[in-house]
């Protein structure tokens, strides 16, 4: 189990945002994502991702994962925290036949291509600091809705302090992007996606 702690942020023009993160952060790889959302018959909302990643490290292998999520939201301020739990699946079919089977429906399907970065904690705050958790950041066309820059940082536990600091890291960077806090998008996706 991890604690997620992310913002999403709308981008009108990807290209600047992209050039800044090159020169903050390590670039690790491309991909698409084809997630599907299942319902079971007593949740009220998708309740579990099915995720499809396919794409290219900086080294230029090739990887291909299947990754089934399931979280608790809290978004405060356009910022999660998630209580997310996560495995891996050999057989995507094998597996979408078992939630098949259990009642489950697949109610929403969300595809997003673009590259990710590694931002240590230095380079996030613009300065020396004690060392913390690595800031993902990942530049995105999420089909239907536009480009999005997705900020994320992994707590092993949800301790306020660190969820504090971390909130505090990602809106640096962001600043630190030149991209304003009022692009900030607090809506999941799913819900953006209607339907």
């Amino acid at each position: 189990m991890s604690v997620e702690v992310e913002l999403k942020a709308r981008l009108d023009d990807f290209e600047p945002v992209k050039e800044r993160l090159s020169a903050v952060g390590s670039y690790c790889r491309s991909y698409q994502k084809a997630d599907s959302y299942w319902l079971g018959p007593q949740t009220a909302g998708p309740a579990l991702r099915v995720r499809r990643e396919r794409g290219k490290n900086a080294d230029g292998t090739a990887y291909e994962s299947v990754m089934v999520t399931f979280k608790v939201k809290e978004i405060t301020d356009g910022i999660e925290v998630n209580d997310e739990r996560e495995f891996s699946v050999s057989d995507i079919a094998l597996f979408e036949e078992l939630l098949f089977s259990l009642g489950m429906d697949k109610v929403k399907r969300k595809e997003k291509n673009g590259w990710a970065w590694i931002v240590d904690a230095e380079a996030a705050a613009g300065h020396e600091t004690a060392r913390q958790p690595f800031i993902l950041a990942e530049i995105s066309l999420v089909a239907g809705l536009g480009w999005f820059l997705e900020l994320e940082i992994l707590l092993d536990e949800a301790r306020s302090e660190d969820v504090a600091e971390s909130r505090r890291r990602l809106l640096a960077l962001l600043a630190r992007l030149d991209v304003s806090e009022d692009a900030i998008e607090s809506r999941p996706y799913t819900v953006m996606l209607g339907g």
